[in-house]
């Protein structure tokens, strides 16, 4: 039910990220989020799994840099769009490599997500933001009232989870969030 509200909000894209089920749980929850994600004109981008999005036909994948290593030049033509978890500037440096066509870059707010550990800051975002030619995404603590500063610092958006699990209006927060 949560994920029908989210992809009716139409969000620019829906990360699937479920580290804690098997390929086969995951491809599951991926078949039915993908026609929940159609149903509203939302894409839906897979994760970590490359061998269920390739079964799937998925257009999209994001996976953590490790696993992005290992995938062979064949898979990485089955996406139109690769994506890639990144935290430093080599990070960002090695998936532009790597063939991503763009990346999420954090966590840099604090986040209950990372308890205790302080986030990377704008600094860091931006200095990521510089260091490549594709679209970079903020990840990590992202709230309205710190978006102006994402922007500033050259990332093409965000982000979210948390809230947009919690919310009562989807469509409020991602308006509150441009």
């Amino acid at each position: 039910m949560r994920l029908q509200k989210i992809a009716a909000a139409k969000p620019r894209a829906i990360l699937l990220r479920e580290k804690d089920l098997s390929e086969r749980a995951y491809k599951e929850l991926a078949e039915t989020a993908r026609a929940l994600c159609s149903a509203h004109q939302t894409p839906c981008i897979l994760h970590s799994h490359v061998s269920a999005a390739i079964a799937l036909h998925a257009e999209a994948i994001h996976l953590p840099l490790p696993l992005l290593r290992q995938m062979t030049a064949a898979q990485k033509k089955r996406f139109q769009i690769l994506g890639a978890s990144c935290h430093s500037v080599e990070d960002a440096l090695e998936a532009e490599a790597l063939g991503c066509t763009y990346l999420t870059a954090g966590h840099i707010f604090a986040t209950d997500c990372k308890k205790g550990l302080p986030g990377r800051g704008i600094a860091c975002l931006k200095t990521i933001c510089q260091s490549v030619s594709i679209p970079v995404y903020a990840i990590g603590g992202i709230q309205s009232d710190n978006m102006p500063s994402v922007r500033s610092a050259g990332a093409s958006g965000a982000c979210i989870m948390r809230s947009a699990m919690q919310c009562e209006n989807v469509t409020s927060l991602l308006k509150n969030l441009l």
